[in-house]
């Protein structure tokens, strides 16, 4: 169970928090295997280098091979000349990994225990502003005592416009909608906020469908990472 909080900071309630997301052992090397494929698929991988073949000019000897006392040289394109082609240089790549669903759910289930056990994680009715205000969005953050970086997480860009453009100002806040949560979007964050609804939406990322489509149960989470062998043979 979790406080659910007003705007002002008040209990107003509680609400339940799935165990088999907000209560499973975290598992490190998974958050770590996921967070850094991600970082790595957000890689332009655009660098690039000519190669002594690729640089223009250059198709003449210099001069002749014997009789100068000079070292012999076959083109000013090489790579031992200033303006020469590039050894063993970037070119452009693909930096992307494959990452298993099944590793991505436990790695975002492995984050969001971590923040729920540090008592880290806030739910918040939901959000209401009249009008785009930063003000007032630093007034929540301080009404909930939330101090260093903040994950808000919205239902969508669209119905909580009004709550992005009160929050996208703050730099300490990161804005992401429920079903857009990632383990690193979790991990860099202090605190993780949802609405109620948010959290609905956030939880159900999370867990991993059973074959028959429905919502898998507590035994269903344990350190399954990578393992698709099963969904292959059914």
């Amino acid at each position: 169970m979790a406080d659910l909080y007003d705007l002002d900071g008040n209990v107003v309630g509680d609400v339940e928090l799935d165990p088999a997301v907000f209560d499973v052992e975290p598992n490190e090397a998974v958050m770590h295997q996921v967070v850094t494929a991600q970082l790595a698929a957000a890689r332009s991988g655009t660098a690039s280098t000519k190669t002594r073949s690729e640089v223009r000019g250059g198709g003449a000897k210099p001069w002749r091979q014997k009789g100068t006392g000079r070292a012999r040289q076959g083109s000013i394109r090489a790579p031992q000349w200033t303006g020469g082609g590039v050894v063993f240089g970037p070119k452009p790549r693909d930096y992307s990994e494959r990452t298993p669903k099944r590793m991505k759910r436990l790695a975002l289930r492995s984050a969001l225990s971590n923040r729920a056990r540090t008592d880290r994680v806030r739910v918040v009715e939901a959000w209401t502003f009249e009008s785009p205000s930063t003000k007032r969005a630093v007034g929540i953050l301080d009404a909930l005592g939330l101090a260093g970086r903040a994950l808000i997480v919205i239902d969508n860009w669209d119905d909580d416009e009004i709550t992005v453009k009160s929050f996208r100002n703050l730099q300490s806040v990161h804005i992401v909608p429920g079903d857009q949560v990632s383990t690193y979007d979790v991990l860099r964050s202090d605190w993780v906020v949802f609405a109620k609804s948010s959290l609905a939406t956030a939880t159900h990322k999370a867990l991993a469908p059973t074959r028959h489509g429905t919502k898998a149960t507590p035994a269903d989470t344990g350190n399954e990472a990578g393992d698709e062998a099963e969904e292959a043979e059914a």
